[in-house]
């Protein structure tokens, strides 16, 4: 029997607003996993009015009171990290040792923003009057919303709510259509906790009726999203009807330099783990290759032995495979249509350039194109699939001009063992990160943000837990 899940609205899972669900299937075998509720507009009303309601008592919690209602919800994600990570494969298909280093994260991550509940500091401001002091302190902003991508979509839960919950926000999280399942488990381990009601609350649902639901409400504060540029528009425009503060994490074409000066193995490993991690469907992959004619040949041969050794297939079936599929149609028709344009306009598929043969599933092959120009779409509009476009270029110079004309700005690097090639680099990307010698991923303590069209905010460390808190000066005579 296909299991049904219910919303999870103030501390307790509800009956769904409206006789809408929706299907949820394994990319590698279409197999039907489940059905999610989608919200009706009442019941994504009700979740706001929860977290409303529960937000003040919340807030007046002391913050060491608060992160041990996060240290216990890490806890209950450890005890279950098996069945987690099966989940997570079944509906995502990324292979299982990621699906298990996604669980670990997540909760280290919820762990590690429980360690700021000593750390969130105000100011004092000198004042210009006799017997004045100025003090600037933080505060919740209120009620927020999560609007959660599937590509990482139970680490984004943590994202999102343990720096909302930490700093005195109450949180409502809209998991994505596409992998929710991994997000109601997760309702159900804080559900064992005891978080007060309505602190955390869960909507299932797509995003055109219960994203854009809460995202009109005027009782929310803050929508951080992480996804497509469209939607981070249309969410943006939307909350500007209210003000609403917006976080927005969107989408990238990463740029990797590849200088005379580098190690070219270090490289080509670093350059085909940041490609093929969860088949490529992640915003801060190494997206395009600008590699550095001295050793382009030598840097071509290595990335693409590496690429052709990568193994794909259904992961759960076999879990020694090196990828699995795409999350859905769409996404491999959009890969395919793309690697197709690129070869029009001149590009050479010297490995892969396929949907995958025979092949049950949403399978693209691992692909490495040459002989691109900067001018093709397949080096300015994301891939989101194991595809990677290589440019050889003459210099540095060249290759960051060409870095920088893009309209994203999420993440770069550059590979060379000549220190001031780094660094004139690292001075000279328009990214919100740049990785020297080393694959593409971010660390919890850094802050991950994008320039361009690439988001507006960001988060992970002291800077992303300050997103969920606005400023309050207070003006004090005493003299």
């Amino acid at each position: 029997m296909t299991k049904m899940y219910q919303n999870y609205i103030g501390g307790r899972f509800i009956e769904n607003g409206s006789p809408d669900f929706i299907e949820v299937r394994n990319p590698a075998t279409d197999e039907l996993l489940a059905r999610v509720p989608e919200a009706s507009a009442a019941l994504v009303d009700e979740a706001v009015a929860a977290a409303r309601g529960a937000q003040p008592a919340w807030e007046k919690l002391p913050a060491i009171e608060r992160a041990k209602h996060l240290r216990a919800i890490a806890t209950k994600v450890r005890s279950e990290k098996e069945q987690l990570a099966e989940i997570i494969t079944r509906e995502q298909g990324k292979i299982l040792g990621l699906a298990r280093v996604e669980v670990d994260f997540t909760a280290d991550y919820i762990d590690y923003m429980a360690e700021w509940a000593r750390r969130i500091e105000g100011e004092v401001i000198p004042s210009d009057r006799m017997g004045e002091s100025i003090f600037l302190m933080r505060r919740p902003i209120g009620v927020t919303v999560g609007i959660l991508p599937w590509n990482f979509p139970f680490f984004l839960i943590a994202r999102k709510m343990a720096p909302a919950l930490l700093t005195g926000n109450t949180i409502v999280v809209k998991p994505s259509e596409e992998t929710p399942i991994n997000a109601f488990e997760f309702a159900r381990l804080v559900s064992e906790t005891d978080l007060p009601p309505g602190v955390f609350n869960l909507v299932g649902g797509r995003g055109a009726t219960v994203g854009a639901r809460l995202t009109e409400s005027p009782q929310v504060g803050l929508v951080s999203f992480t996804g497509s540029v469209e939607t981070g528009k249309r969410i943006m425009a939307v909350a500007s009807r209210n003000l609403t503060r917006v976080n927005l994490e969107l989408g990238g074409k990463a740029p990797a330099i590849v200088l005379g000066s580098a190690d070219i193995d270090l490289a080509a490993k670093a350059v085909c783990d940041s490609r093929v991690i969860n088949t490529g469907q992640v915003c801060n992959c190494a997206e395009r290759v600008y590699v550095e004619r001295s050793v382009a040949n030598e840097f071509i041969d290595k990335v693409t032995s590496r690429m052709a050794a990568v193994r794909y297939g259904d992961p759960i079936a076999d879990p020694s495979v090196d990828m699995g599929p795409l999350v859905n149609r769409q996404g491999l028709e959009k890969v395919a249509a793309m690697v197709s344009k690129a070869r029009e306009e001149g590009a050479e598929a010297i490995l892969g350039g396929n949907v995958a043969p025979a092949e049950q599933g949403y399978h693209y092959l691992p692909t490495v194109l040459v002989n691109c120009r900067h001018d093709m779409e397949v080096m300015h509009k994301e891939i989101f699939g194991p595809v990677l476009p290589i440019q050889v270029v003459d210099s540095l110079e060249e290759a960051i001009t060409f870095a920088n004309d893009s309209d994203y700005g999420l993440t770069s690097s550059i590979f060379t063992r000549d220190l001031s090639m780094a660094m004139r680099a690292c001075n000279s990307l328009r990214f919100g990160e740049t990785y020297v010698n080393r694959e593409h991923f971010e660390a919890m303590q850094g802050f991950h943000a994008g320039r361009r069209h690439s988001g507006i905010g960001g988060a992970d460390g002291k800077h992303g837990l300050l997103e969920y808190t606005e400023t309050q000066v207070v003006y004090m005579q005493h003299g």
